[in-house]
């Protein structure tokens, strides 16, 4: 009987899985984040960062964006979110991913890299814009880097325009670089083929 019913799960979950569409089979795929303070669009490397963009876009396609923060802001550095409700709690996430920082890609000014913590293989759902040059964030011989996924390829002046709003210490969170006036990302599509 147990097996049964741990065969029936399973395939429910199969089937959970297959019914969320990431389009698998689309090299480049393209996603609009609408923000407030205007739209941006990426191109994402399925071709370089399979498992890295494939997480991404399951969090896009379930909605685990769409009305989130952008909660860390750095001039010349990052633009950083994906993780805080406007009331500033943590959304649920699923399982940290395999870091792919040694794809190629670097993080270059306007591209999309996941974020993480000191582990290397830490990354989840949070992810960030490089709003400079930060080749320092590449991997090394030495030391793992931070995944490179995709690249800007509209919306770089809403980056620029968010990079240049005033921040502060949220006390609440005890975090600093914190926007002082909330930057939402109201949703986040993955757009149809091209």
């Amino acid at each position: 009987m147990k097996r049964w019913i741990c065969a029936l799960l399973l395939v429910s979950m199969s089937s959970l899985a297959h019914a969320i569409d990431i389009q698998e089979n689309t090299i480049y795929p393209k996603v609009k984040l609408e923000t407030t303070m205007g739209n941006i669009v990426v191109e994402l490397d399925r071709k370089r960062a399979p498992i890295t963009v494939d997480n991404f876009l399951t969090y896009v396609v379930k909605g685990h964006y769409d009305n989130t923060l952008f909660h860390r802001i750095i001039p010349d550095f990052v633009v950083q979110g994906g993780g805080l409700n406007p009331k500033l709690e943590e959304k649920p996430l699923d399982k940290p991913i395999v870091n792919e920082s040694g794809n190629g890609l670097s993080n270059g000014l306007g591209t999309i890299a996941m974020a993480r913590d000191e582990n290397p293989h830490s990354a989840t759902a949070q992810f960030y814009f490089n709003v400079a040059d930060n080749k320092r964030l590449d991997p090394s011989k030495r030391r793992w880097g931070y995944a490179v996924f995709g690249d800007v390829v509209e919306g770089m002046d809403v980056l620029e325009k968010m990079a240049m709003v005033e921040t502060h210490l949220n006390t609440q969170l005890n975090w600093p670089d914190f926007p002082v006036k909330d930057i939402i990302l109201i949703k986040a599509t993955l757009l149809p083929r091209e």
